[in-house]
């Protein structure tokens, strides 16, 4: 009789209860896109009066575009240091360690975010934000990892691609929310209430964390794979990366230069539209940025479903390159109303993460799986960190209690597009490469399961594979089931 843990319903449970892990964080991670105006407001309106219905001044936080910038490259550049250490850190201590560990990072950052409004108009304010922005990136993107990383241990081959987008999807649900809710809970009851609301969000997912890591140890235990498991994890050496392979590395920069233009955009796109086209409200405004979102959710599930049975990664993740490139231009050198933009960025951006991320657990093995998430997620927040910092020059240094002047903004587009036109190029590289070594990432349905199944029984040290080929393909047909 099959134990309760090898049954199709278990690993469904375990994928609800890990796509709650952050969701939480992802709703926390775009509220000062939601309330740019407030945190770039002013700190009194004391004269303030309506024009056009209006109000020509918003009483916020009195930070510049670039000091708002910083609270989302602060973000970025910790992740990327601290993604490295977390990902060998859950190879070699497991799942279990890395959940509680991120997620109440994530608790504890969100918290000490909210705790910074409080100190409005003191020196205060901006250290105390910047510090819960950086223990918040410590959890999040580590949080990230061990979700991918459960996610890919119960999820294999044709499955992979729909339980990775149904992660995303409950995440974005999180990001959705925000852009709904956020700016009307903040007109009822403030901003400091706000950022409290979301770390309450993150308390609930760290409740989640608690459930899914019992129910990953316990299933486990069930098939007789903890054991196993451990030692795996105890082969894993910092020295490993040195045998990851270059379309590995490919992948990662595909990947980077992909979200380059995704998540900075975002981070500024509720001013941009308010600059540009004058006629929308910031509660409107909100709400075509978080089209992206919108797409993303709606999107992910059946998109993984689609990926999982056609295969041809590779292309996917080319294709969404290529896709991108006229977003930016759009919104750049065209009048055609922002919504189409976000919405044609939120479907390219749901079949990017759906083909570029899934395919990472191809071309590395299950024992660093970790470890390669790790660098994987550091190269990609070194480069949003580095775009943030690029963006926030752009714009400019000065409040922006009034609108920045358009060229600034095209400049930053253009920016995007330098950035989607490099991922274009990665993308390529990495296609050519991979059909050269045998084609794993655009095999299809059948021989992309084959290909997911060799990766796990694949060790990183190839001289002990003779050895460790029996046992890994036991654990690999037990995970499956």
């Amino acid at each position: 009789m099959a134990q309760p843990a090898e049954k199709v319903y278990y690993r469904f449970v375990v994928l609800f209860f890990n796509c709650l892990l952050t969701f939480g964080s992802y709703f926390c991670f775009d509220i000062p896109s939601v309330l740019q105006d407030q945190f770039q407001g002013n700190l009194t309106c004391p004269n303030a009066t309506v024009i056009n219905g209006t109000v020509d001044c918003v009483e916020g936080l009195g930070m510049s575009p670039q000091q708002y910038n910083l609270l989302y490259a602060i973000y970025a550049w910790t992740n990327a240091v601290v993604v490295i250490f977390a990902g060998f850190l859950i190879d070699k201590l497991g799942n279990r360690f890395g959940v509680f560990l991120f997620s109440f990072l994530c608790v504890l950052g969100s918290s000490l975010f909210a705790l910074g409004s409080h100190f409005k108009g003191t020196p205060y304010l901006l250290p105390l934000m910047l510090t819960g922005r950086l223990l918040f990136g410590s959890g999040n993107g580590s949080l990230t990892i061990v979700q991918n990383r459960i996610t890919a241990f119960w999820f294999k081959g044709k499955e992979l691609a729909l339980a990775f987008g149904l992660t995303l999807a409950f995440s974005r649900l999180g990001s959705v929310l925000n852009f709904f809710f956020t700016q009307r809970f903040e007109e009822n009851y403030g901003m400091q209430w706000t950022l409290w609301g979301g770390a309450i969000l993150c308390v609930l997912s760290f409740i989640s964390a608690i459930v899914v890591s019992i129910l990953d140890k316990v299933g486990m235990r069930q098939l007789g794979l903890d054991g196993i498991t451990q030692d795996e994890s105890r082969k894993v050496r910092i020295q490993d990366v040195r045998l990851l392979s270059l379309r590995y590395w490919l992948l990662v920069l595909t990947i980077m230069f992909f979200y380059n233009g995704i998540f900075p955009f975002i981070a500024d796109a509720s001013k941009f539209i308010q600059d540009k086209y004058n006629d929308y409200s910031p509660k409107e405004a909100a709400y075509i940025a978080g089209a992206v979102y919108d797409s993303s959710l709606v999107l992910s599930a059946s998109v993984g479903i689609l990926i999982d049975f056609v295969g041809l990664r590779g292309v996917f993740a080319l294709a969404c390159a290529i896709l991108t490139l006229p977003v930016f231009g759009l919104l750049a050198f065209t009048s055609v109303p922002p919504l189409v933009s976000t919405i044609w960025l939120g479907v390219t951006y749901s079949f990017a993460a759906a083909s570029m991320w899934p395919s990472i657990p191809l071309v590395v093995p299950q024992a660093s799986l970790g470890t390669a998430m790790g660098l994987a997620t550091s190269v990609q927040m070194i480069g949003i960190g580095v775009s943030n910092l690029v963006v926030g020059q752009i714009l400019g240094t000065k409040s922006s209690e009034t609108k920045i002047p358009f060229w600034r903004w095209q400049r930053m587009l253009i920016f995007m597009l330098a950035n989607t036109v490099c991922c274009i190029i990665t993308s390529v590289l990495l296609n050519i490469v991979d059909h050269r070594q045998n084609g794993t990432l655009n095999k299809t349905t059948k021989k992309s399961a084959q290909a997911a199944s060799d990766s796990d029984t694949q060790p990183l040290n190839q001289e002990e594979e003779e050895d460790e080929n029996e046992d890994d393909g036991a654990v690999s047909s037990r995970s499956i089931n």
